[in-house]
């Protein structure tokens, strides 16, 4: 499936996918875990990403109480994808959990977050 992102196991890498074709991903020598998109929050953290169109684009926070942005625990990265196009923020300790995007309003604007250690989460305008 395009868009899907998997992680090793053993090394942390993280891939996702541009083109799907056949075979297994791979690494380390052995098949990557499928991370699956959770949309459902239930931790005091709140992970759901939420998109919001602003005048020029989109703010895509993470969560409804912002996440954490701390050294062992904070959104590595924010994805936007809208009107067939996908963007990506990478952030750091420290940061604001948010990014803006430009771009016109369309009607399909699904963002997406990876926590370092709560993994994928999906949030849909």
């Amino acid at each position: 499936m395009t868009g899907a992102v998997y992680r090793c196991a053993k090394c942390g890498n993280i891939v996702e996918l541009l083109h799907a074709g056949g075979g297994t991903m791979g690494c380390c020598g052995e098949p990557m875990s499928l991370l699956e998109e959770q949309t459902a929050d239930s931790s005091l953290e709140k992970h759901v990403p939420t998109v919001e169109r602003v005048e020029g684009g989109y703010l895509v926070k993470v969560g409804s109480v912002p996440h954490p942005m701390l050294e062992n625990h904070y959104v590595e990265w924010i994805e936007l994808s809208a009107g067939g196009r996908r963007c990506r923020s990478f952030l750091a300790p420290g940061q604001a959990p948010e990014a803006f995007f430009p771009g016109p309003e369309v009607q399909d604007a699904v963002a997406r977050e990876y926590c370092n250690i709560h993994s994928l989460w999906k949030g849909v305008k």
